[in-house]
């Protein structure tokens, strides 16, 4: 399989997809659908990659790829033609038709948004520190608010193996102090950190009531994923979400 399809309860027009490992041409520790071009791999591979993942989708347009830095910036992409560059941003928005939105990944979490009418879309890279930062409801305020929202929280690593220490806690307890509830004490004085549910939580408090969970972990699933915390040097997967012309 080269991609699984959201969970969710999008109208037919809004196209999405998340890609897997499969399918690609990518070789090593890239094996073999890796879509990122900043990680090291042949950039013909990831070429070729980028291309069997558009043709096997049927996407009407060459996805927007971003230039990801753990932050906050939304980039509209329905404000500017299309840009030269990748721009620096964690987040994308759009109402137009054909404007196909992507987020890569390898254990933080895709957040795709979409109007209950179909009318606009947004995607999200939300890390620990995009979380904290507040991507989230930075994304939400571009689509004009959370009225008629839904979002899908796509796969990411799992409490069980992502381990975080006390600056990491205490940056999200000092922000809201029901954050705690998603952090469980280990054996080695660190933190089991819940990331999804953190995300659910500020999806819920932006006031977004649909909200679908892939439940799927990066790290715990080789075959199927890549995952950076687990491999360190490693490919990456991408969130895509587009409309329907």
């Amino acid at each position: 399989m080269m991609y699984l399809q959201p969970g969710w309860f999008a109208p037919a027009r809004v196209g999405a997809a998340f890609s897997l490992r499969g399918g690609g041409v990518s070789e090593g520790v890239y094996a073999s659908l890796n879509v990122g071009a900043h990680v090291g791999d042949d950039p013909a591979a990831v070429a070729e990659n980028r291309r069997r993942l558009g043709r096997a989708l049927q996407l009407p347009a060459e996805p927007l790829w971003l230039q990801q830095v753990h932050g906050c910036e939304v980039f509209d992409a329905d404000a500017v033609a299309p840009p030269a560059q990748p721009p620096m941003a964690d987040a994308a928005v759009s109402r137009r038709a054909g404007t196909v939105l992507a987020v890569m990944v390898a254990d933080c979490l895709p957040v795709l948004f979409c109007r209950e009418d179909g009318a606009a879309i947004g995607v999200a890279h939300a890390g620990w520190r995009g979380l904290l930062g507040g991507v989230l409801p930075a994304t939400v305020a571009a689509l004009d608010g959370p009225a008629r929202l839904q979002a899908w929280i796509g796969p990411g690593i799992s409490t069980t193996h992502f381990e975080v220490g006390d600056e990491v806690r205490d940056a999200f307890i000092s922000d809201d102090a029901g954050a705690a509830r998603w952090f469980a004490a280990n054996s080695r004085g660190r933190w089991q950190c819940d990331l999804a549910g953190l995300a659910r939580q500020r999806l819920q408090q932006l006031g977004i009531a649909q909200i679908s969970d892939s439940g799927l972990c990066t790290h715990a699933d080789a075959q199927r994923f890549y995952s950076h915390r687990r491999d360190g040097r490693t490919g990456r997967m991408v969130a895509l979400l587009w409309l329907k012309p």
